[in-house]
């Protein structure tokens, strides 16, 4: 991004334990910057963020908003969880549990960056603009309205990874395995991923990047490995996912052989899914040896199309690509 965040560990040793993978953490809002026209980036501390797990990657976590006038309720965030028989999965059990006006909404992100030793994590927002305040407008839901209006100082709860588990991976979803020629395509919705992976990569492996943005002012800056690339993709006026999609085929084409293996493709029918109904969603376990691997996120209409034309036109071993229906144009995310 504009810079360049690490996942930075501390020099404590702490074997892992039973206790569960993900944990409700009480944050709050310690910095909000802009980093381009659609893209923020805000800064949360919380006191217990020092056993926040650091991943990185693609490492998903839930972000629990408050209701205006009400506040959070109480599911868990402030139980004990240094043993290993606590019970930090049961947040979610608890909250289906509350009355339907007390339950507090939450939408899924991806952590940009983990700071154990100062107790701080940055997650990368995609902002709708001025209708985000005003509450109205195409997919604008609570979330984009908290962003709108937050300030420095507001409370939330983040349910994310403790490194203290042997379960600190959960909500990992980049299994290359040995793959060394590597695809990565999304939206804006996908960026935060897509830079954490290239944040992470070792030596070796070559990748290729493919980023749909709303505007050309939304190209950040993001560390490139040697041997990859980044492309970026500005939306501007052309329905979702298509630039993206124009893209792939190209590249695809161009690399098709040893670099982008071909087979005799997957019956559609085989592949089909209603995503206005079921979650676009599979990471298959790791790929069988090296060579290929593609990881496609973001709109789930134009991911349902990617990966039609990687598996069933172009024939590549399904095992090799893992797919995530971020959102859905017009829907909003399920509780």
């Amino acid at each position: 991004m504009l810079t360049l965040p690490s996942t930075e560990v501390t020099d404590d040793t702490v074997l892992p334990d039973a206790r569960p993978g993900y944990r409700p953490y009480r944050a709050t809002v310690a910095g909000i910057r802009r980093l381009s026209p659609h893209f923020v980036r805000v800064t949360f501390t919380g006191p217990e963020f020092e056993h926040f797990g650091t991943a990185g990657l693609d490492q998903r976590i839930k972000l629990v908003l408050p209701i205006p006038g009400v506040g959070l309720a109480d599911f868990g965030a402030d139980e004990q969880h240094d043993h290993p028989a606590s019970t930090g999965t049961g947040w979610y059990d608890r909250w289906r549990a509350l009355p339907e006006a007390e339950r507090n909404p939450f939408r899924s992100y991806t952590v940009r960056s983990v700071r154990p030793h100062l107790r701080e994590l940055d997650v990368d927002f995609v902002s709708h603009g001025p209708a985000d305040a005003a509450g109205s407008g195409s997919g604008v839901g609570p979330a984009s309205r908290w962003l709108a209006a937050t300030q420095v100082g507001e409370h939330v709860v983040i349910v994310g990874p403790d490194s203290r588990s042997r379960d600190a991976g959960l909500g990992l979803d980049w299994r290359p395995g040995d793959a060394t020629y590597l695809l990565l395509a999304g939206d804006e919705t996908a960026v935060p991923a897509i830079c954490g992976i290239l944040d992470a990569l070792q030596p070796g492996r070559t990748a290729h990047a493919f980023l749909e943005v709303p505007d050309a002012a939304d190209q950040l800056d993001v560390r490139v490995p040697d041997g990859c690339s980044v492309t970026w993709l500005p939306r501007g006026g052309a329905p979702h996912g298509e630039c993206l999609d124009a893209a792939v085929r190209t590249w695809v084409a161009g690399h098709r052989g040893p670099e982008v293996p071909t087979g005799a493709g997957v019956n559609a029918d085989e592949l089909e899914i209603d995503v206005d109904r079921e979650t676009l969603w599979d990471t298959p376990d790791t790929p069988p040896g090296t060579g290929f691997y593609a990881w496609l996120a973001g709109e789930a209409g134009a991911i349902k199309r990617l990966r039609r034309f990687l598996v069933s036109e172009t024939g590549v071993d399904r095992r090799r690509v893992s797919f995530m229906g971020y959102w859905r144009l017009g829907k909003a995310e399920p509780q």
